[in-house]
């Protein structure tokens, strides 16, 4: 069991905080920073999930009342399902609840994908720059391609089921590192033609299921040991991506109403070629 200095939870803190919600692919980053910095993958399953929990902190901070509002709603449908199911009580709909099913929803393939790609993504992306690199490279081209795409309308009032499986279908195929999940399912929604102030709100409010539930994964290699010989760096790095993530997430919505998206496409090129590149001659 290895130590992490103090230099290499700032840094894996900074980029899991501005790579979690920008559409670069805070996983395949992550990766990279690890062969950069030496970091052993095998001794990091807590700091990953508690990166996790401070990326997950930021999207609450930001959206708190939307995240309010999906707690309470979340309650209340469990409560009229159960009324409806003794008393036949009509079930009512409407805006809010139905972001909770759609959200619900967008979970289900996300999830299944994920448990069914998680030994496969670890044999061969965590270990492999240039997988990840190939993967930047599909994240660049798509974010490039979707700027082109004409701007729809829906909101949560037009958005249907099958647009909701088809987002979370995308995020569970962007749990590849170098595949940008928020950069993944915004696109996917400007695609099934939604409007894209909802489209972003969407991705960032549905990403915190998925979140949690890598979190929730990695859990089963969290080591005692690991805590205990880490646990101040451990902390700041956590508040690190906390902070971040905050500050990515104000200046991300900002430059998605400038329909500066296609920046990051270009960064995503960049980075995913140095890598291809790095795994030939290193």
């Amino acid at each position: 069991m290895q130590t992490i200095t103090w230099f290499q939870a700032i840094i894996m803190g900074l980029v899991q905080g501005l790579t979690e919600f920008l559409p670069v692919s805070s996983s395949g980053h992550l990766v990279l920073a690890k062969f950069i910095l030496g970091a052993q993958t095998d001794t990091s399953a807590l700091f990953e999930v508690l990166l996790h929990v401070g990326t997950l902190t930021a999207v609450c901070a930001v959206y708190y009342k939307d995240v309010w509002s999906l707690i309470k709603e979340s309650v209340l449908l469990v409560v009229d399902a159960v009324l409806w199911l003794v008393r036949r009580k009509k079930f009512k709909m409407y805006a809010a609840r139905k972001m909770v099913l759609m959200i619900i929803l967008v979970s289900i393939p996300t999830a299944v994908l994920g448990l069914l790609m998680q030994q496969f993504l670890e044999d061969i992306f965590l270990s492999s720059v240039l997988a990840v690199g190939l993967a930047l490279l599909v994240t660049g081209v798509v974010l490039l391609l979707i700027s082109r795409i004409p701007l729809g309308h829906k909101t949560i009032d037009g958005i249907k089921g099958r647009d909701a499986l088809f987002i979370g279908l995308v995020q569970g195929i962007a749990t590849i590192p170098g595949i940008s999940r928020s950069g993944s399912t915004i696109s996917a929604g400007l695609f099934c033609g939604l409007d894209k102030e909802f489209a972003i709100r969407f991705s960032f409010l549905m990403s915190i299921p998925a979140i949690l539930g890598a979190a929730v994964l990695k859990l089963t290699k969290v080591s005692a040991q690991d805590l205990a010989l880490n646990a101040a760096p451990y902390l700041l790095g956590t508040l690190v991506a906390a902070l971040v993530g905050y500050l990515c997430i104000r200046w991300l919505l900002n430059l998605l109403k400038k329909n500066q998206f296609h920046y990051f496409g270009y960064y995503c090129l960049a980075v995913g070629c140095i890598a291809v590149i790095w795994s030939f001659i290193r």
